[in-house]
């Protein structure tokens, strides 16, 4: 992966006690407008701001009635450090393009919350050198955007990082004591037992530190999932994990425990279909979860061919919709009715195969350094790169750093 640095000291405990129960205020200096009901916060589908194709939020909240947006990924700088950027590229101290976002947004009376972490990528709790120096950072992005909601997304690799996860859950629970009302969700990988090893590990630190978040969320795709019977299953043997981790009875558990899914086809291949989505909303609401939200509002929107051929996309659902369908789900379980009198979905094309491109580029290697535009080739197919990377393995999916060109 890439590489670390430390950051910053034990005197940003200091620094961020001065400023965290002010920040919130601060924040609304800079334009924040008033919260939203944490069902809201709750709701919010996932949206990359700057990165695959991002949609209009406003078209997005006319279409479905949506109030609230999960802005996606706060990452450490691609060159070291431990400041905030978005994607490990763009410093959040001097950024426009994700404010001018969230403008829009609250200007039509939304909000957003802000995701750390993500699949890939060096993250804070990584980078920095202990939980009062990683909240310190995230601190940052709460008084820049004068944000009411931060998510969590604690998945590979970092998870499997013991010291990464102590600063993470660490800083969690700061930031939770510095701003009152924060509402704070912890999203990891799913698994049919309900979460992993890692998972279950990282819910062992937050239950060591004291720290309870409004709620634990679970992403029940990419592990050999089947539709919606495989994610409601998972989701309850979830809530059995989260009682006996923190000793809740069962109702408490659901009230800490969410569902964060991928709309349509996912990275490895299965299919979540509205159905779907409908009969986990079901659930969730019938079991009084506190969280329904997805990967994302960038893909909510129907492939052509020459978008997908066959393949997860980062911009499109690869399933029968029309644009902003998923979104609607959300809608539901914020309490809101999405408007009425929408088209029958046109069905999806058959995907065109891509044709093979007549050689292979120089073959990847894991100590090169590769940059946006650079190409290689890996497993038989050539890749572009999306953004600086190394010892990063071309693979498909749609959050990593590199684009599949098709098979060589």
């Amino acid at each position: 992966m890439r590489r670390l640095r430390a950051c910053l000291g034990a005197a940003a405990a200091v620094s961020l006690a001065a400023v965290g129960s002010t920040a919130l205020v601060a924040g609304n200096a800079s334009g924040a407008t008033s919260a939203l009901s944490n069902r809201w916060y709750a709701a919010a589908p996932y949206l990359m701001p700057t990165d695959n194709e991002p949609p209009d939020p406003g078209a997005i909240m006319d279409a479905t009635g949506l109030k609230a947006f999960q802005l996606a990924f706060i990452l450490a700088p691609n060159g070291g450090g431990c400041s905030p950027t978005w994607g490990g590229t763009s410093a959040v101290s001097s950024d426009t393009a994700v404010q001018s976002v969230v403008n829009t947004i609250r200007a039509k009376g939304g909000d957003v919350s802000v995701s750390i972490g993500g699949y890939g990528g060096t993250k804070l709790g990584q980078a920095c050198s202990d939980p009062a120096a990683t909240a310190a950072a995230y601190q940052q992005v709460i008084t820049k955007y004068g944000l009411h909601a931060i998510d969590f997304d604690l998945e590979e690799p970092e998870y499997e990082n013991t010291a990464a996860i102590r600063n993470e859950i660490g800083a969690a629970k700061i930031l939770q004591q510095n701003n009152p009302g924060l509402y704070v969700s912890v999203t990891t990988a799913g698994t049919a037992d309900g979460t992993g090893w890692f998972g279950k590990q990282m819910l062992l630190e937050a239950k060591s530190q004291g720290f309870t978040p409004n709620n634990f969320s679970i992403m029940p795709f990419d592990g050999g999932f089947n539709g919606a019977a495989s994610q409601t299953s998972a989701l309850a043997n979830f809530n059995t994990i989260l009682q006996s981790t923190f000793g809740w009875d069962q109702a408490t558990a659901y009230a800490h425990e969410g569902f964060s899914g991928m709309n349509g086809r996912s990275d490895t291949g299965e299919y979540f279909s509205q159905a779907d989505f409908q009969t986990v909303l079901d659930f969730a609401t019938g079991h009084n979860m506190d969280r329904f939200t997805f990967w994302s509002l960038n893909r909510d929107r129907q492939c052509t061919p020459a978008d997908n051929g066959g393949r997860t996309s980062g911009t499109c659902s690869s399933v029968a919709q029309n644009s902003w369908d998923f979104a609607k789900y959300s809608v539901k379980f914020a309490g809101a009715t999405p408007p009425t009198g929408t088209p029958t979905p046109t069905p999806t094309p058959t995907p065109t195969p891509t044709p093979p491109s007549s050689a292979c580029k120089t073959a990847w290697s894991a100590s090169t350094v590769y940059t946006a535009g650079n190409e290689a080739s890996y497993n038989h197919h050539n890749w572009k790169a999306k953004w600086w990377t190394q010892n990063e393995a071309p693979s498909g999916a749609e959050w990593g750093p590199w684009q599949d060109e098709g098979a060589c």
